[in-house]
């Protein structure tokens, strides 16, 4: 698990370093932890390694405050778990904005802060992710953002829930292929793989997805990816 701490007062910061850690050993979990004293140095980094699955932040910094910076992380990554920590209750509703998962109060409680993490590692574990490479950037992305990935020429492009551009990638079709869960996953098309559970409907020439962009199915894989189709939101629907 990789945590980051952005708290430009030290002993605040020290605390919350030796409460991560206890909880750390307390819970056999491999940790990186990483300390930042303002938002830009931490964005700085971040754009080198989007990877972090906890940040605890504190809101007043100078410089660029803390819920600024989390407005900036939402805008390219949805799933990170964000603690605020405060001596303030003033920014809480600024907090739902940014799906903050909590707000700890200065002094920080240790058990209060256990049971964030606790909560946050449980987050954690039913998500899946990969890393895929840009032409300026690794990328940490959750599998289930993934509507289709699409080949252009020997490299791809990913589709994204709510994101209207694609995002161009290093990896080939094949490469992604060998990837991603196929549980989850299924080649709908020669040039094309799509997520099972992103589909809305499916007809003879076109998948459709939630997010209302659609791809080509091939005659050959249609009954397949239906199947599949079917079998997926069947399950859904006998729970």
């Amino acid at each position: 698990m990789k945590i980051a701490i952005i708290e430009d007062i030290q002993s605040h910061g020290d605390l919350l370093t030796s409460y991560i850690k206890k909880w750390s050993v307390k819970n056999k979990t491999t940790l990186i932890l990483k300390r930042f004293e303002t938002a830009e140095s931490f964005l700085f980094q971040w754009e080198e390694e989007a990877d972090f699955d906890i940040l605890f932040v504190d809101i007043q910094m100078s410089g660029m405050n803390g819920i600024e910076m989390a407005k900036k992380i939402r805008d390219k990554d949805k799933n990170i778990v964000i603690i605020f920590t405060t001596g303030l209750t003033d920014y809480i509703e600024e907090g739902y904005e940014v799906e903050a998962m909590h707000y700890l109060i200065k002094p920080v409680s240790e058990t209060k802060l256990n049971a964030c993490l606790d909560r946050a590692a449980e987050i954690r574990k039913t998500e899946k992710y990969i890393l895929i490479h840009t032409q300026e950037q690794i990328l940490k992305i959750n599998t289930e953002q993934i509507c289709y990935a699409e080949a252009m020429g020997h490299n791809c492009r990913l589709k994204l829930e709510k994101k209207d551009k694609l995002v161009e990638i290093k990896e080939t079709l094949s490469q992604l292929e060998h990837i991603l869960d196929k549980t989850d996953f299924i080649k709908c098309h020669r040039s094309y793989i799509c997520r099972v559970r992103a589909i809305f409907r499916i007809d003879k020439v076109s998948v459709y997805f939630d997010d209302g962009s659609n791809i080509p199915v091939s005659r050959r894989m249609y009954e397949k990816v239906n199947q599949a189709f079917i079998q997926c939101f069947s399950k859904v629907s006998s729970v």
